[in-house]
C-alpha cells in the first residue's frame, strides 16, 4: 500500500470542493424561474380579459394559441425545476429535506441519464408547441407565412426528436453492456 503525497490529497480535496462553484448557477436558475413566472402572469393578465370580454372577442384559435403559450411557459418552468433539483443533487449536494411531506418522488432518483432524457423530452415538447403555434397562424388575416422560417422550424424540431431517440438508444445500449 502506498501513501498518497500530501499535495495530491490536497488537490483532490480542492477538486471535490469545487463542485460548490455550481451553486450560483442553480441560484441563477431560480431567478430564471421567477422571470418565467413574471412572463406567465403578464400573458395571463393579457389573455383573460380578452377571453371574458364580449366586445373584444377572442377566437377559438386565439384562445388555443394563448393556452399553448401558457403551456409552453409551464413546460419551460418544469424543465428549469428538473435541471435545478437534479443538477444540484447529482453534482453539488443532496437536498436535506427531512420532514418535507410533499417532496416529489422523482427527486433524488434522477441520474444524469434520466436528466438528459427529461431535458430532451421537454425540449421536443416546447419545440412542438412552437411549431404548432406557427401552423395555427397559417391562413389568419394579417399573418404572412415565412416558409423558410417554417421549414427551419420543422427541421429543428425533427433534429430534436432524432437526437432524443438516439440518446435513448445510446442509454439503452449502455445499460445492456457489462460495466467495467
Amino acid at each position: 500500500m502506498s501513501v498518497k503525497p500530501r499535495i495530491e490529497t490536497a488537490f483532490e480535496r480542492l477538486l471535490f470542493r469545487s463542485r460548490w462553484l455550481m451553486a450560483p448557477f442553480y441560484a441563477g436558475l431560480v431567478l430564471a424561474l421567477v422571470m418565467l413566472l413574471a412572463v406567465f402572469v403578464k400573458d395571463l393578465i393579457y389573455y383573460v380579459p380578452k377571453a371574458l370580454s364580449l366586445s373584444h372577442e377572442l377566437s377559438s384559435n386565439d384562445a388555443i394559441l394563448a393556452v399553448l403559450t401558457l403551456v409552453d411557459l409551464s413546460l419551460a418552468g418544469n424543465l428549469l425545476l428538473i435541471v435545478m433539483f437534479s443538477g444540484y443533487e447529482n453534482f453539488v449536494s443532496k437536498l436535506d429535506l427531512d420532514g418535507e411531506t410533499d417532496r416529489p418522488p422523482w427527486m433524488g432518483t434522477v441520474d444524469f441519464s434520466g436528466l438528459k432524457m427529461k431535458l430532451i423530452a421537454s425540449i421536443v415538447a416546447i419545440s412542438g408547441i412552437q411549431l404548432l403555434k406557427t401552423f395555427m397562424n397559417i391562413g389568419k388575416t394579417g399573418y404572412e407565412l415565412n416558409t423558410t422560417e417554417a421549414l427551419w422550424g420543422v427541421i429543428i424540431h425533427l433534429t430534436f426528436v432524432v437526437s432524443g431517440v438516439l440518446l435513448a438508444l445510446m442509454d439503452w445500449l449502455a445499460s445492456k453492456t457489462d460495466k467495467h
